[in-house]
């Protein structure tokens, strides 16, 4: 790969349309490139619904938002949009791709860019890896996602000694937050109790109990979040806690949730997109690990907050489950001393937060 340090790419396209999480593990890639080759155009293809994460961030000189399902209107209105798209795409000009996502899709784009230097990962799947003039090896899914991407900053020589995140708060959002906030008591725990696979749903009893011990001692209000989707176990678990709480859960826009986020003196989540999130913001967390593995996807640089299950069955990614012991056998005790290490650090420094 010596050779690939020597190259000096003018125009830059980062392929990594989605999920959040995986956006935002990213970023330290944003960072790096941006440090590596200063002069050089970067723009960021995303997926339209993760537009607004990335629009005016201080690294990227521009976003490429495209539609995941533009025939969703009718063939037409999704040939029309998908030929401006692609012209855009060529107007770019690219010199240098660099495909986070290793799938067909974003191995088929990365081709499509027309880039002379196509960098792919050595762990891409669905036949990705033909679009790629250059394979990265990764370590495959058994190592963490921001240090599989990293490979790729290793690669093109002059890696930087610490990976970092960045990320903007746009600031009617966080006008918006602090508006909503101002009334409430600090600390602000933000509870993420929902989560896309069921196996990953700590139950919002858990949640509630968490809670309910640190506003005895702490004071506070839990700021419950999530998608529409999840805003019933949001307004479960906000049954639950006496002290004050608001549900935010269904009515935020993630520009919000990113604010929200942004103000929260402490984050209490499962491992999901608003956990990876709070680290991208810098916010202390605390997360149950019941299916998966915090080697592999935990609070990135918080690894010592995510307590992990200790059933026959941990971190084995089974997203349906008939037995759920892990729900059980994690207890909040167990994540109780994390979160409390955290609010006593707060209560001599809430300013710090």
């Amino acid at each position: 790969m010596s050779h690939m340090a020597d190259l000096k790419p003018s125009r830059i396209a980062i392929i990594k349309p989605s999920a959040l999480g995986d956006i935002l593990h990213s970023l330290p890639v944003l960072t790096a490139l941006r440090r590596r080759f200063p002069a050089a155009r970067i723009a960021w293809l995303v997926n339209r619904s993760y537009d607004v994460l990335l629009r005016g961030h201080p690294e990227l000189d521009a976003t490429l938002a495209f539609e995941r399902h533009p025939y969703r209107d009718g063939v037409f209105a999704g040939l029309r949009t998908q030929q401006a798209f692609l012209a855009n795409l060529r107007r770019e000009a690219f010199d240098l791709t660099i495909d986070l996502q290793g799938l067909f899709r974003s191995g088929l784009l990365s081709w499509m860019t027309g880039a002379k230097t196509r960098i792919g990962m050595s762990s891409a799947r669905e036949g990705s890896r033909w679009f790629y003039t250059h394979l990265i090896p990764d370590g495959g899914f058994d190592v963490h996602a921001v240090d599989r991407y990293w490979k790729v900053i290793e690669a093109l020589g002059d890696a930087p000694a610490q990976k970092s995140f960045r990320l903007l708060v746009q600031p009617e959002a966080q006008a918006w937050a602090l508006d909503k906030l101002a009334s409430l008591p600090r600390p602000w725990i933000a509870v993420a109790a929902g989560a896309r696979w069921l196996t990953k749903r700590w139950p919002p009893g858990h949640f509630a109990e968490l809670i309910r011990r640190a506003q005895a001692r702490f004071g506070g209000s839990a700021l419950l979040v999530g998608t529409p989707d999840e805003r019933s176990l949001a307004e479960e678990a906000a049954q639950l806690i006496s002290g004050p709480r608001e549900v935010f859960a269904g009515s935020t826009s993630l520009s919000q949730l990113t604010a929200l986020l942004a103000a929260a003196d402490i984050v209490l989540a499962n491992d999901t997109g608003p956990l990876h999130l709070a680290v991208a913001l810098g916010k202390p967390v605390v997360a149950p690990y019941t299916c998966t593995s915090v080697r592999k996807t935990g609070p990135y640089g918080q690894f010592h907050r995510a307590v992990e299950t200790q059933v026959w069955c941990q971190g084995r990614e089974i997203r349906t489950c008939s037995r759920l012991e892990c729900m059980a056998e994690l207890t909040p005790d167990r994540l109780w001393p994390a979160l409390e290490e955290i609010l006593v650090s707060w209560q001599r420094n809430p300013l710090s937060a």
